[in-house]
């Protein structure tokens, strides 16, 4: 895999800084190269990452009310404000996701439970680093698993915040969209810029890209961004999550939109009250649900074609969280969790899940709900199956060593 060279990092924080292109358009270029960003094969499949940083618990947000030691098991932490929405009879949605529970009626979502990384130490920054990068321990591998995927073929990501996350690193067409308070820069700055970068042909593509995804932009998003506008406040609609996720289905129902999108929503270190309604952890779960609901309407607006049906959506986390409650009402670090799978082209309506059991003896380490699908084969499953990538590739570059891991029943076809 290319590197950066330590020059072209410096001038492309220059070229950052010089844009600002209105509604935070950042021309932050990947970090395998400076190239124009590819296009995605028109009418091809779409698939969202979404990462949902600090450790879901994955018993709040899929309980299991099924499973005999569940409630003695959680404690208060298995006591819900409003009814559960059910699933399969073992396993429930929490009432704040009635959003996700009709991607289930509608058979476009699958929940897999009881799932997570090879990672078991529970560190915010290892698990993160493994979930990302696709490889079996820390820092094994420095580039991501969505990137390398990627590599090799006229298909681009695009990331949803200011920087490219690991997820997207190792592929050289990525580009990223993040609101920003700055004023768009006067046309005299720009023709400039232009003038400057002529004789240099990827600082010469960097800024002709950000220019043309700034003409991409919905008029939504240009709204408050022209210069002399006040600035948003932080907070603010514009800087939500549900507003990022209207921004990422425009771009990805477009003919020659990226073929991946890496979102992301943090907050999910519930270590105290993590019962209260309303409280951090259902706020949180409040907010995802409206979130990917507004990336479904997005997607099956009627300008969008077959967007929505060709599209997976990947929820996932570094890890879930202890089964006890921890002594301020919140749950611990912990191992096996829940993961989503949503979308058109999912085969829903279905749980997967090998259940471990809740009672003490059942758990990891007697502590943790014990992993029994590992969340690789979730990755596998969707980069060969919608994505087209080889299984050669898969287990060999895309996801080292996990040649002997099954794929699972997840999509359509």
């Amino acid at each position: 895999m290319s590197r950066n060279r330590p020059h072209d990092h410096h001038r492309r924080h220059l070229l950052r800084a010089a844009l600002g292109l209105g509604a935070g358009l950042v021309a932050q270029l990947p970090l395998a190269g400076l190239s124009l960003a590819g296009t995605a094969r028109p009418g091809g499949p779409r698939l969202v990452l979404m990462i949902l940083r600090g450790g879901l618990d994955g018993l709040a947000a899929v309980p299991a009310p099924g499973d005999p030691a569940f409630a003695d098991a959680r404690g208060v932490l298995g006591r819900f404000a409003q009814p559960l929405l059910p699933l399969d009879g073992l396993l429930a949605l929490h009432p704040a996701l009635p959003g996700l529970h009709a991607r289930w009626s509608a058979g476009e979502l699958v929940v897999v439970h009881a799932t997570g990384l090879p990672y078991r130490e529970r560190s915010h920054f290892d698990a993160q680093q493994v979930l990302e990068s696709g490889g079996e321990r820390p820092f094994a591998l420095d580039t991501g698993w969505l990137g390398r995927a990627l590599a090799g073929s006229r298909a681009k990501g695009m990331a949803f915040q200011s920087a490219v996350p690991l997820a997207l690193r190792g592929h050289a067409d990525v580009d990223t969209w993040a609101p920003s308070v700055r004023p768009d820069p006067a046309a005299d700055l720009v023709a400039r810029l232009e003038r400057l970068y002529a004789g240099d042909a990827p600082l010469a593509a960097a800024l002709a890209r950000a220019r043309e995804l700034r003409g991409d932009m919905p008029a939504s998003a240009m709204a408050g961004t022209m210069v002399g506008a006040a600035a948003p406040p932080p907070g603010s609609a514009r800087y939500s999550p549900v507003a990022l996720a209207r921004q990422a289905a425009a771009f990805l129902a477009k003919p020659d939109g990226p073929q991946a999108a890496v979102l992301e929503l943090g907050g999910w270190d519930s270590h105290a009250n993590q019962a209260a309604d309303p409280g951090p952890l259902t706020n949180n779960l409040r907010l995802l649900d409206a979130t990917l609901a507004a990336l479904h309407d997005g997607l099956t607006a009627p300008d969008t074609g077959t967007t929505w049906a060709r599209t997976v959506v990947l929820v996932v986390t570094e890890f879930g969280r202890t089964v006890a409650m921890n002594g301020n009402q919140g749950s611990d670090h912990g191992s096996g969790g829940a993961a989503f799978v949503l979308g058109g082209a999912v085969r829903g309506g279905r749980v997967i899940a090998d259940w471990p059991g809740l009672a003490p003896a059942q758990r990891h380490e007697g502590r943790d709900l014990r992993i029994t699908t590992d969340l690789r084969s979730v990755f596998k499953t969707v980069l060969q199956q919608h994505l087209a990538v080889s299984a050669a590739r898969v287990a060999g570059e895309v996801l080292p060593g996990s040649a002997a891991l099954p794929t699972l029943p997840l999509l359509r076809g």
